[in-house]
């Protein structure tokens, strides 16, 4: 990147009631969110939307490249991981902003081929202090080509010492693509999911996920001080799964373990200090 970076700053209310259809969509258990509750980790995703009429979404429903977001000129975009710390709480029901930079673009080579790997900074400020610090990661890649076969996915370990089962369905994957305003095709649509980007159903999000492991590492931990994650193979709507979780160094290890023992997502987890 040269020096310019793409920057962007939003401002948004925590809405109660946004944070409460959170709550149900996710199917948590305990009471839903009140008034000036802290925000849970990673929540900030349900606020803060990007919001772009039909004319500036690219082919895959997603808001088109080149604005932002660089040109790369690769057509796929998946959510590859991120790196977040949470310093303090943000508080429901106020006001935050979200500022926003584009802090790197690199061009690599991968199992499937010619990769872009895009860097975006985050910070959630509220009343002047900083509540969360995130460096998401996103990759773009090229369509697959007719026939070409799929590389092979890496197998999860199974020392788990704590686990839980979840599950996935078209309607969890349309209720949060509603509260995260994600109109990335490969979510809801099954035809454009298998004739384009060659999947076999519909594509589970990875904030979902990594959603799904935070939540289990802070009912674990108590807190949660920092969270890393990275996206090893998609899950797909018919699929079950399994949360993983050992500990590790005063932290979580954590992972993601299809049905046929593959592994979907890796991350780590440290409780606040």
């Amino acid at each position: 990147m040269t020096a310019n970076r793409p920057k962007r700053q939003q401002t948004d209310i925590l809405d109660l009631n946004r944070a409460r259809a959170a709550h149900a969509t996710l199917g948590l258990a305990g009471s839903p969110p009140a008034m000036g509750d802290p925000l849970p980790p990673f929540w900030h995703y349900f606020y803060f939307w990007e919001v772009y009429p039909p004319t500036s979404l690219g082919r895959d429903g997603h808001p088109a490249v080149g604005g932002f977001l660089p040109e790369t000129g690769l057509p796929r975009r998946m959510w590859a991981g991120g790196q977040l710390t949470f310093p303090a709480p943000a508080r429901l029901g106020k006001p935050a902003e979200k500022h926003s930079e584009v802090s790197t673009l690199r061009h690599k080579t991968g199992r499937s081929g010619p990769l872009a790997i895009v860097t975006v900074t985050h910070q959630l400020v509220q009343n002047g202090t900083v509540a969360m610090v995130e460096q998401q990661d996103l990759v773009y890649r090229e369509d697959p080509a007719p026939g070409a076969p799929t590389p092979s996915p890496p197998l999860a370990p199974q020392d788990e010492v704590h686990s839980r089962e979840v599950a996935f369905n078209p309607t969890l994957l349309f209720r949060y693509s509603a509260l995260t305003f994600n109109g990335h095709r490969i979510h809801y649509d099954r035809d454009y999911c298998r004739d384009v980007e060659g999947y076999p159903g519909l594509v589970v999000h990875g904030p979902l996920l990594a959603q799904q492991l935070i939540h289990f590492a802070h009912d674990l931990l108590g807190s949660l001080g920092a969270f890393d994650f990275r996206a090893t193979s998609p899950l797909f709507d018919f699929e079950r799964a399994t949360l993983c979780a050992r500990p590790d160094h005063g932290g979580l290890s954590l992972w993601v373990r299809a049905e046929d023992g593959r592994q979907i997502m890796m991350a780590r987890a440290r409780p606040a200090a």
